[in-house]
């Protein structure tokens, strides 16, 4: 194996000081923009790149973002969104010649905070990307205290310190209901996500509360991102007897088991039961019937992550793009409400 090129053979073969290479790679004054070119040339041409130990000793930065989801790592494979978002991450720190350390950690609360704390002490990311937020999140005062630079991404709780950056739930929840109410519909099941999560509270707060203002029922109930979960639930309440003429499911994959749920009950779909997805996805698309949904972006929502984590840590305000507006994409699986 080539031994690693140093610093010192850079310093060598250009007949300059070793600070002075130093200087030249790590972006300082102290020598000429045409020594900096010389230097940077030399090192592409010898494929030099810096030592992540030295860069940890001198206080620079690592070059590397982190992310921990506290999420099975069967179940996130299942759920296009997040892949989708993580592409859209990855393509900003491409861009920002930046790395991404992603961990899974499942979801029993408090796994992950060793995780930051073992981070900030080894130097090994530069910030975080923190989702899935809860109330009195634990994560934020222990990030502060380490003095990691964080950025909330999704619902944060009111007079939160840190940035956040927050997709147009109030266009997501108006979109949806107006759609219903529309078609005739006037009571609506929710399936929600986990409770405890803020994203899912607050979604349930404006889909309630805009289904109020169109003279809508609203009846939720709590689901976990699953498909046989959802195709459980939603079954035993067909079983129960009248109920919502339309499910609002969370996810692309919930949406799905709403769908399986109904088929096996022989309820036809959108006949006598319409099901909208909060997530868009190919799933959507392929489903039997095609499920309507929301097209929030999620690329896009990873990319804006992304630079606003990159100014946090640069110091530098976010450039303050907003939300980008969703797309509900009417398909198959909505219809008039039944008589």
């Amino acid at each position: 194996m080539a031994e690693r090129v140093t610093i010192g053979d850079l310093a060598q073969r250009l007949g300059l000081s070793k600070a002075s290479v130093s200087y030249a790679l790590n972006g300082r004054p102290g020598v000429s923009e045409q020594t900096r070119a010389r230097v940077l040339a030399l090192a592409r041409e010898l494929q030099w790149y810096p030592s992540s130990s030295a860069r940890t000793l001198s206080g620079a930065r690592t070059g590397i973002v982190g992310l921990v989801l506290s999420r099975d790592p069967d179940l996130l494979g299942t759920e296009p969104y997040y892949m989708l978002v993580l592409s859209g991450i990855e393509a900003e720190l491409i861009d920002a010649e930046y790395g991404l350390l992603l961990r899974m950690v499942g979801s029993e609360p408090g796994r992950d905070l060793p995780v930051y704390e073992r981070w900030a002490g080894e130097r090994r990311v530069d910030g975080v990307m923190l989702f899935d937020q809860r109330r009195d999140d634990p994560r934020i005062p222990l990030l502060r205290h380490l003095g990691l630079p964080a950025v909330l991404n999704g619902a944060a709780e009111p007079g939160s310190v840190l940035p956040t950056v927050v997709p147009d739930e109030h266009g997501d929840a108006r979109q949806v209901v107006e759609l219903l109410h529309g078609l005739g519909h006037r009571w609506i099941g929710h399936l929600t996500g986990p409770s405890g999560l803020l994203h899912e509270e607050r979604r349930e707060l404006l889909v309630r509360a805009a289904a109020a203002r169109a003279g809508m029922a609203v009846e939720s109930i709590e689901g976990d991102y699953t498909m046989g979960t959802a195709e459980r639930l939603i079954g035993e309440r067909l079983r129960r007897g009248p109920g919502p003429t339309a499910w609002v499911a969370s996810n692309d994959v919930m949406a799905l088991g709403a769908v399986r749920a109904a088929a096996r009950e022989g309820v036809d779909v959108p006949g006598r039961l319409s099901v909208v997805s909060w997530d868009d996805s190919l799933l959507c698309e392929i489903g039997a019937p095609p499920i309507t949904a929301l097209d929030r972006h999620p690329r896009d929502f990873g990319r804006r992550c992304a630079r606003a984590l990159l100014a946090e840590i640069a110091g530098t305000p976010d450039d303050g793009t907003g939300a980008r507006a969703s797309e509900l994409r009417v398909r198959s699986s909505t219809g008039p409400a039944a008589p």
